[in-house]
């Protein structure tokens, strides 16, 4: 099962996926996700839970990451810091909306609750304004 899984995940376009996405919830009543997950487990099932959950709703993969590198005790600053640099330029505006949406409060304020100095000054700076 691995192995078509990989096959699929790994050559097909997001357009296809999220076609392929749709045509097995028609013929099996469940979410490619769902099915990974019980499945599956290990490095195997979390880069293929990955790749499907990016395929389904990129900006929200990446605003679930953000938070989860905020949540609890600690920062963690290479999370934090590689996908605020690499999503600037391409689509932070929606990766805001959905955080906002999902979690009740701007990735503006969770950075400001999360970081200080010029750490917090660099990625408010890449974050843009206040939601």
């Amino acid at each position: 099962m691995e192995t078509r899984f990989m096959t699929i995940l790994c050559t097909r376009s997001y357009p296809h996926l999220r076609r392929v996405f749709q045509e097995f919830v028609k013929m099996t009543n469940y979410d490619v996700e769902h099915v990974i997950k019980k499945e599956m487990s290990g490095d195997v099932r979390d880069a293929f839970v990955a790749i499907v959950q990016s395929v389904k709703n990129k900006p929200l993969f990446f605003a679930d990451k953000l938070y989860k590198s905020m949540k609890g005790a600690g920062t963690d600053e290479k999370t934090l810091t590689r996908i605020m640099v690499s999503r600037s330029e391409i689509d932070l505006l929606n990766v805001r909306r959905e955080f906002i949406e999902k979690y009740d409060k701007s990735l503006h304020k969770a950075i400001e609750g999360d970081t200080s100095g010029d750490f917090m000054k660099a990625l408010l700076a890449l974050c843009g304004g206040e939601d």
